[in-house]
């Protein structure tokens, strides 16, 4: 295997009831756990979402609100999840952009934390983007050889994704086998939030990426319209955003 690991690298798949991070939960979580001596585990929790699944929904994945409903909810497995993945990086497909985001939305609701700086990032589907932009099936077809039996399961896309990483490494000698390097290549933004809501200055500051104030620094927002963070934290933005903006407010309010 050319992928050196320092720690654990968890690869990991959510279905969800839909595609909004903020309000939509997790109906399935499948988790597999790749050691630095080559050996692994594998864990996958079906989940009571306590909010009905649209049918469309259920059309992609196959999982209905009959399936799910003597299912524990994710707080009841929150701690499993944390114990699960803490000390190790993370993997998945398109997980930047929603599978990681959604998770820590989830992870907050169970009051269970969940900090940005403790992880580092390998999405599977940037470097497909990079190299190949396809989709996981024909990923899966192009580096593994085969069809992708029952895509849109959790496990079976969890385990597909982890093949088609390590096969990406033997095809690619030109990719970095180091965690650190694979999450830098599998990053387009450095990003405050899990959802690029807060963006960085070149200084580092932390500014927004949205609104009337785009481009602008969080502190300088804050200090000069303090109704504005009053109106972010009542809008439908991730919980993990608005911890970051939280955070900044604070920090203002201790320096008065």
């Amino acid at each position: 295997m050319r992928l050196k690991l320092t720690r654990p690298l968890v690869f990991f798949d959510l279905e969800t009831t839909g595609l909004n991070i903020g309000s939509d939960r997790i109906v399935e979580l499948s988790c597999h756990k790749l050691y630095p001596d080559g050996s692994s585990e594998s864990r996958t929790w079906r989940i009571n979402p306590e909010m009905h699944i649209p049918e469309a929904t259920t059309a992609v994945h196959g999982i209905s609100d009959e399936d799910v409903r003597d299912c524990p909810v994710f707080a009841q497995i929150a701690a499993d999840v944390v114990r699960l993945i803490e000390g190790c990086d993370l993997a998945g497909y398109n997980s930047n952009n929603f599978d990681i985001p959604l998770l820590a939305e989830e992870l907050l609701r169970a009051n269970q934390d969940f900090d940005l700086k403790k992880h580092r990032f390998i999405d599977a589907f940037v470097i497909f983007q990079k190299k190949e932009p396809r989709n996981l099936t024909a990923a899966y077809r192009f580096y593994c050889g085969q069809d992708l039996q029952n895509a849109h399961t959790a496990s079976a896309d969890t385990e597909a994704t982890c093949e088609v990483l390590l096969a990406q490494l033997e095809r690619y000698q030109d990719l970095p086998d180091s965690v650190d390097k694979l999450a830098e290549y599998t990053t387009f933004h450095h990003n405050a939030d899990l959802a690029g809501r807060i963006g960085y200055d070149s200084s580092g500051q932390e500014v927004f990426n949205f609104g009337k104030y785009k481009g602008q620094r969080l502190r300088d927002v804050l200090q000069r319209d303090t109704g504005y963070y009053g109106w972010l934290m009542q809008s439908d933005f991730p919980q993990y955003t608005k911890n970051v903006i939280t955070r900044v407010f604070i920090d203002l309010k201790r320096k008065r």
